[in-house]
């Protein structure tokens, strides 16, 4: 077989003739369940180039809504709700399960089980032919409950009527990658660390674009059905190594490295939340699971998805060139490579802080005064400390003191408020506003409307920050108290306005009628 034939394989044919009213010789429907994630937002886009129908659910389909693929049917499900699941699964014929609740907490392992189980009985009602799950590489004295939740998912699937093939993979090399995010984050922004000793655990990297190859083609193969296989890339490397190899190719000095024997992968977990942006609860079960060696036995699945294996290296300038192209899937609050003003060295997850209020007043009058924030109307709330932010930044060459904006009230994509530039604006539903003053790293505002069920309004206001190395995080911690007390108080500023709004409407009205 030629290179380019194991790259570009032909359209495999379906597992057998269609229940669910798929013409014989056509590619069946493929349900990527956990499309919002990390690797299902990268999956969805892979199926489509190999031609296959895809539907992409998450429990918030809004959030795919957003990516804007073409041709893919979007739907939400939650499998912690089963009676969700019927319609997500209803004439899939291969069904990706790649969901997991590390982000819930101390208790995502039973969380996790739960999921599956549900997940595994409902595709068992809807007929699906093949479920593919990503877990992860499992070494015999496995104790983290990261490792373990993820290969008891599996043996839960796997007690369902379903069939299924199991992808096991360790570090996955690509933008937006836990556990290749934290790595960065440790690189940029520690130049020595102190550090137990994990980081001499070995551990075999797989490149993004090889990990998608193998799990587009196992579940079509008739000799994958209800096994497991590990997948890895060409060596097997220590977490410092990786560290200097990622050092090297993002043009910083390696980490001067001290490894100690009291600073265990538990403690070291406590700390990460002032190291890294990604998500604390999972870069903690990332860290917990780093005490034990990985090793893959990848040769049977090399020889059913022949592909060029890409070395640790070639997978990191692959991850940032990804990033320079602009091709990052993501939302933009996750990665976008505009948002982080084409600077590899930014942290690719945002830290985040927010506040909300509630109010009476409906959607549309709470925009009218979103929208209208900034130029000659200031910012509602602490204008004082605004300002003086604003002079700071101008002592310092910045933008600080440029107030203004096209229109008093109207706002639309590319408008320039004061120092913001306007990435979206939805009516009625967010506005999203760039951060242009001096400062380490890039940050977005954004204000969610979300409507309430009994009437009225939530009103959101989060800023979201990509730190540019420790001077970023460190700039981040000082003003994150204020960034909390600031977002309570400008919301509720902003809903009472809203309020008040509609009551001057009202006495307008009465006024104007006839007696």
């Amino acid at each position: 077989m030629t290179e380019s034939t194991a790259l570009k394989p032909p359209i495999p044919q379906p597992l057998g003739q269609d229940s669910a009213g798929h013409a014989a010789g056509l590619p069946g429907l493929c349900l990527v369940f956990g499309a919002s994630g990390y690797i299902g937002s990268h999956l969805v886009p892979a199926l489509l180039g190999e031609g296959f129908p895809v539907r992409a659910c998450s429990r918030n389909p809004a959030v795919l809504e957003a990516r804007g693929w073409p041709g893919v049917e979007i739907v939400g499900a939650d499998a912690l709700v089963p009676e969700t699941l019927a319609a997500a699964l209803a004439g899939v014929e291969v069904a990706y399960y790649l969901v997991h609740s590390m982000s819930a907490g101390r208790d995502f392992g039973r969380l996790d089980l739960e999921a599956a189980r549900h997940f595994a009985q409902a595709a068992g009602v809807a007929g699906v032919r093949r479920i593919v799950y990503l877990g992860g590489l499992v070494p015999d004295d496995a104790q983290s409950e990261h490792i373990v939740s993820r290969r008891d998912t599996g043996v839960v699937l796997r007690g369902g009527p379903v069939p299924v093939t199991e992808i096991r993979a360790g570090i996955i090399v690509g933008p937006g990658s836990a556990a290749f995010e934290v790595m960065r984050d440790l690189v940029y922004h520690l130049p020595a660390m102190i550090t137990p000793r994990w980081v001499s655990a070995k551990s075999p990297p797989i490149a993004l674009e090889n990990l998608l190859r193998y799990l587009a083609r196992v579940p079509w193969m008739e000799e994958t059905a209800a096994r497991s296989f590990d997948a890895a890339g060409p060596e097997t490397l220590t977490y410092a190594e990786m560290m200097r190899i990622l050092a090297e190719e993002a043009g910083r000095r390696p980490p001067w490295i001290i490894p100690v024997p009291v600073l265990t992968p538990q403690l070291s977990a406590y700390w990460l939340r002032f190291i890294t942006s990604v998500p604390t609860p999972i870069a903690r079960a990332l860290i917990e699971g780093l005490r034990h060696d990985f090793y893959a036995r990848d040769e049977e699945l090399r020889r059913l998805v022949p592909q060029p294996l890409l070395g640790f290296r070639d997978a990191v300038r692959a991850a940032f060139e990804i990033e320079r192209r602009g091709a990052v899937v993501s939302r933009w609050v996750e990665g976008a490579f505009a948002v982080r003003h084409q600077q590899i060295d930014y942290a690719y997850y945002a830290k985040r802080a927010s506040g909300s209020a509630e109010t009476t007043a409906d959607p549309a009058a709470v925009w009218r005064v979103v929208a209208a924030i900034g130029g000659d109307n200031r910012y509602y709330y602490l204008n004082t400390l605004w300002s003086i932010r604003e002079w700071m930044d101008w002592a310092i060459g910045g933008p600080g003191l440029k107030r203004g904006r096209r229109h008093a009230e109207e706002v639309r994509t590319g408008d320039r408020i004061d120092y913001w530039t306007v990435m979206g604006a939805e009516p009625e539903r967010r506005l999203s506003l760039a951060f242009g003053m001096r400062a380490p790293g890039a940050g977005v505002l954004e204000f969610e409307l979300e409507p309430l069920t009994a009437g009225g309004t939530r009103l959101t206001a989060t800023a979201y920050w990509h730190p540019a190395g420790v001077w970023g995080l460190l700039y981040w911690y000082s003003l994150e108290p204020v960034h909390r007390k600031l977002f309570k108080g400008l919301t509720r500023e902003i809903c009472r306005r809203a309020e008040q709004d509609i009551r001057g409407q009202r006495n307008q009205q009465n006024r104007t009628q006839p007696r």
